[in-house]
């Protein structure tokens, strides 16, 4: 089983044009196992197939690589749950500062866990709600990259992201299909909040065929 999901993760990582080092595919091969062992305790992840954990969740985080634009800056993961997509990212991008925002106790202990058995650096837990943490001003404008799995639709997720966003910050929005409409209803808001839409990226997944589309908005002066 290892050497399929090594091989899985491998192939579907270089279909995005990132290569994976023994180091980084046995990180993956560890966090997987974890997951799945955790997994029979506390709910973290829906798991339907073999593929559903080295594609809809490591490499679905791994898309958004190439659009954070600070690779040594500090990374705010909203509702992160079991680490996704912040963990991934700082598998293959270890200058990346990553902060992992989950409010559930259960999914924090798993989120520490995780960091102490992959032997990760520079990567945080902060157990608290993103409407909590926003009542502490130290964070405002304290990350130069914010995005979030969560299921925020995209007004709500803008007003949170602001927040924490650092001038000059990018916010990334992981959305499925139907994103347009949201895009619509945030256009008026995120000019308020003083983001800068940047682009809409669509995304299909490597042999699942998931669709996925990446929204990137700018924080600039009001």
């Amino acid at each position: 089983m290892e050497k399929d999901i090594s091989k899985t993760l491998s192939t579907a990582a270089n279909a995005l044009g990132i290569t994976l080092g023994a180091k980084e595919v046995s990180q993956f091969t560890t966090y997987y196992n974890e997951l799945l062992k955790w997994n029979e305790k506390i709910n973290l992840v829906s798991v339907k197939s073999e593929l559903d954990i080295p594609m809809k969740h490591f490499i679905d985080s791994l898309t958004l690589l190439p659009f954070i634009k600070n690779k040594k800056g500090r990374f705010l993961d909203i509702g992160s749950g079991a680490g996704f997509p912040g963990v991934p990212l700082k598998i293959v991008l270890n200058s990346l500062k990553v902060s992992l925002l989950e409010s559930s106790r259960k999914k924090s202990s798993f989120l520490k866990h995780i960091i102490r058995s992959l032997k990760l650096t520079d990567i945080f837990v902060i157990t608290s709600r993103a409407e909590g943490l926003m009542e502490n001003k130290s964070y405002r404008g304290c990350f130069d990259t914010v995005t979030s799995r969560a299921t925020f639709k995209l007004p709500e997720y803008l007003q949170m992201g602001a927040f924490f966003l650092s001038e000059s910050g990018i916010l990334i929005a992981m959305k499925g299909k139907k994103a347009d409409e949201e895009v619509t209803e945030a256009a008026g808001m995120s000019q308020t909040l003083g983001l800068k839409y940047i682009l809409s990226q669509e995304i299909t997944l490597p042999f699942t065929g998931d669709f996925r589309r990446i929204i990137i908005y700018e924080k600039s002066s009001l």
